[in-house]
């Protein structure tokens, strides 16, 4: 398990706006492949339960954050499988924030911005500390989704538990070991032939964003 990791910080870098090509000293704007937007039905503020809010607000923050770490992991990969799943996983990232800031604004609250920047919880300079930085988000992300499950009601409850499973399943790629959660199904046995071979475990130490 991942240490949930504190508030985001903010730093010199600018926000990321997509993964980029390796060794690059800052992710850049390669483009990244379309991604539906999860479909989210909109609570009317009156009957939005206590504590919503807040947690959505909570997951907006988390998914900011992953798309400034997949910048990260991408601008150290290499051009192969493993790219490619960063950029798929960036993009639902987005998919992702944007929903839950339209979410956030129908409930007549300001969505949550990004940060400038966020601290990184350990120094990503290869290929395979990018794999355990993606296994960390991704593992951070079940966490707040779990939570997020709890603290909504109908539709934007469904929307929690998929975005819930789809971030087991990524970590899960990456590397990460796997979690129960219930009403989520195992994932089939045998390693990803994505998942970089260093990558067995995400980080302990911090967390980003």
């Amino acid at each position: 398990m991942v240490t949930p990791p504190p508030a985001p910080t903010a730093a010199p870098t600018g926000t990321p706006s997509g993964p980029a090509a390796p060794g690059s000293a800052e992710p850049s704007g390669s483009p990244s492949p379309a991604a539906a937007p999860p479909t989210t039905a909109t609570t009317p503020a009156a009957t939005a339960p206590p504590g919503a809010v807040a947690a959505l607000q909570g997951a907006l923050g988390a998914e900011h954050a992953a798309v400034y770490g997949y910048g990260v992991v991408g601008a150290r990969l290499p051009d192969d499988q493993q790219r490619a799943d960063a950029r798929t996983a960036y993009a639902a990232h987005e998919a992702r924030r944007d929903a839950w800031q339209r979410l956030v604004g129908s409930l007549g609250a300001t969505p949550s911005a990004a940060a400038a920047g966020y601290q990184l919880p350990f120094a990503v300079t290869d290929a395979a500390a990018a794999g355990r930085l993606a296994a960390h988000l991704e593992t951070r992300l079940t966490t707040v989704y779990a939570d997020l499950v709890s603290a909504v009601p109908g539709p934007e409850r469904t929307a929690a538990a998929d975005a819930l499973r789809e971030c087991a399943l990524r970590a899960h790629r990456w590397g990460a070991p796997d979690q129960a959660f219930p009403g989520i199904p195992d994932t089939p046995p045998g390693p990803s032939p994505s998942a970089p071979a260093t990558a067995s475990a995400p980080a302990t130490a911090g967390s980003t964003g």
